[in-house]
C-alpha cells in the first residue's frame, strides 16, 4: 500500500527533529533534546501504528496519541525558540513542517 501524504509528512519531520538533535546535542543540551527527540519522532511512529489499525477506535486512538505528541512537540520547539538555544532560521523550518503536517 501506497504511503498516506501524512505518513510522508511526519517521516519527513522525523527526520528534521533529528538532524535538530543532532544539534542540540553539539551544543550539549542533553533535556530537552532528548524529549524532543521522543516527541518528535513518535508522531510518524503513531501514525504508522494507526494505519496499520485493526479496527476504527484503534485506528482514531493511534492518531489521537500522534495529536497529543504533536503538541508536545510544539511545546518543546517554542521553548527552544524563546530561549534561543538553537538557529532561529532552522527551528522555523522545523515548525513550519509540524504545523503542514498538524493541520492533515
Amino acid at each position: 500500500m501506497a504511503e498516506s501524504i501524512i505518513q510522508k509528512k511526519s517521516f519527513s519531520f522525523a527526520l528534521e527533529i533529528i538532524q535538530l538533535y543532532g544539534q542540540l546535542q553539539e551544543r550539549q543540551e542533553y533535556v530537552i533534546s532528548k524529549q524532543l527527540l521522543r516527541s518528535g519522532t513518535s508522531i510518524g511512529a503513531n501514525i504508522e501504528e494507526a494505519s496499520a489499525g485493526q479496527s476504527k477506535k484503534d485506528f482514531l486512538s493511534k492518531m489521537c496519541i500522534a495529536s497529543k505528541e504533536a503538541r508536545e512537540t510544539r511545546y518543546w520547539l517554542r521553548l527552544l525558540q524563546v530561549s534561543q538555544i538553537v538557529n532561529i532560521a532552522f527551528l522555523v523550518l522545523v515548525r513550519y513542517s509540524l504545523i503542514q503536517a498538524y493541520k492533515l
